[in-house]
C-alpha cells in the first residue's frame, strides 16, 4: 500500500539544496491518502508562508528512485560542503544495484578522505 510523507524545512537559500540545523529534513505522516497529505502540506505551508526559505512536499513511500549525495565537507560532522557549495547528488536510479555501483565507486576514490562522504538515498 502506498504511503505519503510531508517532507521539507527551513533551507540555507533559496536553491532549497541545503537543510539547516541538522540538516536533517521535518518527516510528518505516514498517511494512507494523497488528499490526507495534502491537508498536512496545506498547513504546514500556511504557517511559513512569510518565510522563503522553507519548502514543504509530498512523497510518495514506495518511490523508485535512488540518489547517490554528498561530497568533500567542510569537518566531520558532515554538514556543509567544503568551499560552501552544495552536495553532489547523483541520479536517479532506477534500482538500488546501480546507486551502490556508483557509491562504492565514489567512496573508493575518496576512501583516504576523511571530509568526503556518499550516502544513497531512495526518494
Amino acid at each position: 500500500m502506498t504511503q505519503f510523507w510531508v517532507i521539507g524545512g527551513e533551507y540555507r537559500d533559496t536553491g532549497f539544496t541545503e537543510l539547516v540545523g541538522d540538516g536533517e529534513p521535518r518527516r510528518y505522516g505516514p498517511f494512507d491518502s494523497h488528499a490526507e497529505a495534502l491537508a498536512v502540506w496545506r498547513a504546514k505551508s500556511m504557517e511559513t508562508v512569510d518565510l522563503p526559505l522553507f519548502r514543504y512536499s509530498i512523497h510518495e513511500d514506495d518511490a523508485t528512485e535512488y540518489w547517490v549525495i554528498g561530497g568533500h565537507y567542510a569537518d566531520t560532522n558532515f554538514k556543509d560542503i567544503a568551499g560552501g557549495g552544495a552536495e553532489e547528488r547523483e541520479g536517479p536510479f532506477a534500482d538500488y544495484a546501480k546507486a551502490l555501483e556508483v557509491w562504492r565507486a565514489k567512496a573508493m576514490a575518496t576512501v583516504d578522505d576523511a571530509h568526503a562522504r556518499y550516502r544513497i538515498e531512495k526518494r
